[in-house]
């Protein structure tokens, strides 16, 4: 006779493939694959950093690019460098985001867009008690305020081009791993990057019938020149808080970024510990693979210890930064 030892062990299987068996069925949106070949993808930030290597990535993969900044100049250097890399000659759009106006008429001369990338982004790290609040506005503008600009904008065009043509569009929303867990000196920045998220999961909803599919991008600190010039600005409490989550090239993160899109991902993390934020703050976000629901339900768990342990760390870390001083 089997020891219930035993047989405990010989239920877990069983048990985890009832389990995978039932996500398989109630993930949703279903599987999709995005084509980039042959299509028109707009990227907004295109001028530099993660940006412009997303546009040269997609650029290799067939796609029509076109690149939106707010600096003509920079945009036209960027155009030669994806030319250079790519051979293709990408379509370059002027417009600040921040205003309704310029961006519509910007996707008006774009035409159609099949997949938009909201990439713009500004960050001036500093604790709320000594920021101007302009500045907190500044971030609130291009970061939020810009990306319902661009998808209000864009939305008519890849609602009709996704019907005319019958295939998937694609709606991707950089983030940021200060958009997924709050950090010292990031108070304005993080509210600006927390409250894409419930954008993103909304508009999933509002579009799906549409067979438009959302994304959040979540990068880690990336060598860009923008954390170039946020670093010297960066309080020492921010700097080794958020230092130790490493620093991605933003050729990597494009690959990883272009990657997810492709398949549709909702949550698209860029690193080892952005997978690991990515489980730890699943919640109520969209699902299309079974096995990733599997590991965020058996993870779930396991990761809020590790949440709990990494607070500890930050805070007493905060503690001793004071006492010293």
């Amino acid at each position: 006779m089997a020891s219930p030892f035993l047989l405990f062990l010989l239920l877990i299987p069983l048990c985890l493939l009832v389990l995978f068996l039932a996500l398989s069925f109630l993930a949703r949106p279903k599987s999709v694959r995005i084509p980039i070949k042959n299509r028109h993808v707009l990227i907004t930030g295109g001028s530099s950093g993660i940006g412009l290597a997303l546009a040269k990535a997609a650029a290799s993969q067939g796609a029509h690019v076109s690149i939106l900044a707010r600096n003509l100049t920079r945009l036209e250097e960027a155009r030669e460098e994806i030319k250079l890399a790519t051979g293709h000659m990408a379509r370059v759009l002027v417009a600040d985001v921040r205003d309704p106006q310029a961006v519509a008429q910007a996707l008006e001369e774009a035409g159609p867009v099949d997949v938009l990338v909201c990439n713009q982004g500004v960050f001036v790290p500093m604790e709320l008690e000594k920021q101007d609040l302009e500045e907190a506005k500044f971030m609130i503008d291009v970061n939020l305020m810009g990306t319902f600009h661009l998808i209000k904008a864009a939305l008519p065009g890849m609602k009709s081009r996704a019907k005319e043509t019958g295939l998937p569009a694609s709606i991707a929303i950089m983030s940021s791993q200060a958009g997924q867990v709050g950090i010292y000196g990031y108070t304005a920045y993080s509210a600006s990057k927390f409250a894409l998220r419930g954008l993103a999961e909304s508009l999933q909803q509002e579009v799906i019938a549409h067979n438009i599919h959302v994304s959040m991008i979540f990068p880690p600190d990336t060598a860009t020149p923008g954390l170039a010039e946020e670093q010297k600005k960066r309080p020492e409490l921010t700097t080794i808080i958020a230092g130790s989550s490493g620093e991605m090239k933003a050729e990597d993160v494009a690959k990883k970024a272009l990657d997810g899109l492709k398949e549709g991902q909702f949550i698209i993390p860029c690193n080892f510990d952005g997978t690991m934020l990515a489980i730890a703050t699943a919640g109520l976000s969209p699902q299309r693979s079974a096995v990733t629901a599997l590991v965020e339900v058996l993870g779930a768990g396991f990761m809020r210890f590790v949440a709990i342990g990494f607070q500890w760390n930050w805070y007493s870390t905060i503690q001793n930064w004071h006492a010293k001083r």
